[in-house]
């Protein structure tokens, strides 16, 4: 539990979190925080007695695992587009220049701010009301965009095993059971998401590690294999942009951060864990095919089946093929119990009606957000995988400038904010963390302006979507011209 603002009363099986000072709305939790008012002003709160119950390191690395990466699965085109040597190469560097900034951020930030909704509550903190709305709207939209690649992913590997799932409208339906089943999980609370995330974790990356033991036995084996024709145009760029994708999402754990154990040390060690592992479950199993002698233009989204055939057979296929339906079935549930937290915490802030904040009674999940976004989920899933890649890292990308604005802000406004974690460097750290991920965002959305969505291209349609945030926050204060303030008391969800 993080030492806010707030103190923890149990009213039966309800844990209500109320203001133990009695300070305004405005001082409460993801409100903005004036320069003067540090982390220690606050009087700490009293755990929950469920203590058992809520994340710890190696659940939390798990379902971060499944929020960014999901294993090797989604990233057969990047070696397509750009050849192997250059491929690992990007696969390397990528962590470097994207996701170790990104993780250094998160750790600060969630450390020192370890607040439900996350990312949301930071921006809102460190810039005010309209700069967190924007945050939350644009992660929301990226959303839609980003939880239709998983459903897709998962099809895709199923009819590697049985073709007769793309006839008709098959793939689809299969698609939107996924996002059912997880919906449900969900409801059912983090608990068993995180569990399922671990177990998911170690059964998809048995089979990659049997082609990396099997590599050396094979040197030049499959340098004149066939294989099946691929389809794929991707180039080097598009690769990139591909790479950039599988390593995006860090910040998706913080949303749940009032959920897990002790998240002022947690976070931080999660996240460089979680780096470390994602970045050896893409190099590994691609440096070991390298060695087979497999062409690069063999590759492409799903082709592990195929080329699991080649190294070990037939039950080597059926369990890359298990494994990919698991990757993007544990990337779908691990990501809806993340952007489920905005709408929730929204809601409990008056930026969203009161609907969104209902908890189930017994799992205290955000029952009728994850409804609610499972619905918008579904609609996008008919979206072509590259097109849904490039509209994701666009908008995404711009959630996560103002993450890494609201670092330099926070240090700026809040000098004294006790930070259990802190970028290295000082303020010369917290500024430089945020330009290479910045740089590769104005590489995305260059790409952007190539792909066409609804006859325009994809930056145009990303723009109009970004857009309408500004709309919907004006809409939002038309319907409240109070403003927005906290509840005196709120629910505080139990894992």
């Amino acid at each position: 539990m993080y030492p806010g603002a707030a103190s923890n009363i149990f009213k039966g099986d309800a844990v209500v979190r109320v203001s133990r000072l009695r300070r305004k709305p405005s001082e409460l939790a993801t409100a903005t925080a004036p320069a003067n008012i540090s982390q220690t002003a606050f009087s700490p709160a009293v755990a929950p007695r469920k203590k058992s119950i809520r994340l710890t390191l190696w659940p939390l690395v798990a379902a971060t695992f499944f929020m960014v990466s999901g294993g090797t699965y989604g990233t057969e085109e990047v070696v397509h587009g750009a050849g192997y040597g250059k491929a690992i190469l990007i696969l390397l560097l990528t962590p470097l220049l994207w996701s170790l900034p990104t993780a250094f951020m998160i750790g600060e930030l969630s450390s020192a701010l370890p607040f439900e909704g996350g990312y949301y509550a930071w921006v809102r903190r460190a810039m005010g009301n309209f700069w967190g709305f924007q945050e939350a709207w644009l992660s929301l939209v990226a959303s839609i965009f980003d939880m239709a690649i998983y459903p897709t992913l998962f099809v895709a590997y199923l009819t590697r095993m049985f073709p007769w799932f793309q006839e008709n409208h098959r793939g689809v339906l299969v698609a939107l059971g996924v996002v059912i089943v997880c919906a449900a999980l969900n409801i059912a609370g983090v608990k068993v998401v995180s569990t399922t995330s671990l177990w998911l974790f170690f059964a998809l990356s048995a089979p990659f590690a049997a082609i990396f033991i099997l590599a050396p036995f094979k040197i030049g084996a499959l340098a004149n294999a066939v294989t099946k024709p691929t389809t794929s145009n991707v180039d080097i760029l598009g690769g990139l942009l591909i790479c950039m994708w599988n390593y995006m999402g860090w910040d998706n754990a913080s949303t749940i951060a009032t959920e897990v154990e002790r998240p002022q040390r947690t976070y931080p060690r999660a996240m460089l864990w979680a780096v470390v592992i994602v970045a050896l479950s893409y190099i590994l199993p691609f440096a070991a095919m390298w060695m087979t002698g497999l062409p690069a233009s063999a590759w492409e989204t799903g082709a592990w089946a195929d080329i699991a055939q080649l190294m070990g057979g037939p039950l080597l296929r059926i369990a890359l093929v298990a494994g990919g339906m698991m990757s993007g079935f544990g990337m779908f549930n691990a990501l809806v119990m993340s952007y489920s937290r905005l709408p929730l915490a929204m809601a409990q802030d008056g930026m969203l009606p009161k609907v969104f904040a209902k908890l189930h009674p017994k799992s205290r999940a955000p029952w009728v957000a994850i409804i609610a976004l499972a619905i918008g989920w579904g609609l996008a899933l008919n979206i072509g995988f590259e097109r849904l890649v490039t509209l994701d890292i666009m908008i995404y990308g711009a959630s996560l400038t103002l993450e890494f604005i609201a670092l330099v802000v926070l240090r700026v406004r809040e000098p004294e904010l006790k930070r259990p974690f802190k970028v290295p460097g000082g303020w010369f750290g917290a500024i430089a963390v945020g330009i290479p991920p910045t740089l590769l965002l104005g590489f995305a959305i260059a790409r952007g302006q190539t792909e066409s969505i609804l006859g325009m291209s994809a930056f145009l349609f990303g723009a109009i979507v970004m857009g309408g945030g500004v709309v919907a926050y004006a809409i939002n204060r038309l319907m409240k011209p109070t403003g927005w303030t906290r509840p005196e008391a709120k629910p505080e969800l139990a894992a």
